[in-house]
């Protein structure tokens, strides 16, 4: 039996949200394994969550307090005809997880995708995170085999 969805506030995320925010990165880069710079996230971050033209960030609120974010960084694809989007960040606090957190929030990237006429979303997730996969392959994503390769500037 799974659990009720929850009842959650989501909204964009403003500049007052940044450092709350960068807390909750934290925490998924740990999981990751990812190098953390908190003086580089919260400038990227700042600048990400005024500059609309960029993309969107969303803050995840149970009860008033922070419990999840999202950002979704818009693109333009020739292979998928038109404005593509990446899903950069999906994460939602351990103890929220299961609830229906995750799949609210992807209703509200799914309408924000429609609503800019994005062609196609992608994301990567890590190859030992089963069940972030299951998830994100529950909500209709689909494994292209392909590798994500990266040069960095």
């Amino acid at each position: 039996m799974s659990a009720a969805p929850a009842a959650v506030d989501i909204a964009l995320a403003r500049s007052r949200d940044v450092a709350a925010v960068v807390d909750m990165m934290r925490d998924l880069y740990e999981q990751d394994r990812v190098a953390f710079d908190p003086v580089m996230q919260a400038r990227a971050l700042d600048v990400f969550v005024r500059d609309h033209a960029a993309g969107r960030a969303w803050v995840i609120r149970d009860g008033g307090s922070l419990i999840g974010y999202a950002f979704v960084v818009f693109g333009y694809s020739m292979e998928y005809g038109g404005r593509d989007a990446f899903l950069d960040e999906l994460f939602v606090k351990a103890p929220h997880r299961g609830r229906g957190v995750g799949r609210a929030m992807m209703r509200v990237i799914d309408e924000a995708c429609r609503a800019h006429e994005i062609k196609a979303l992608h994301l990567e997730v890590e190859r030992d995170n089963v069940n972030a996969q299951e998830f994100y392959r529950r909500v209709g994503f689909v494994d292209h085999d392909r590798y994500l390769l990266t040069k960095l500037y």
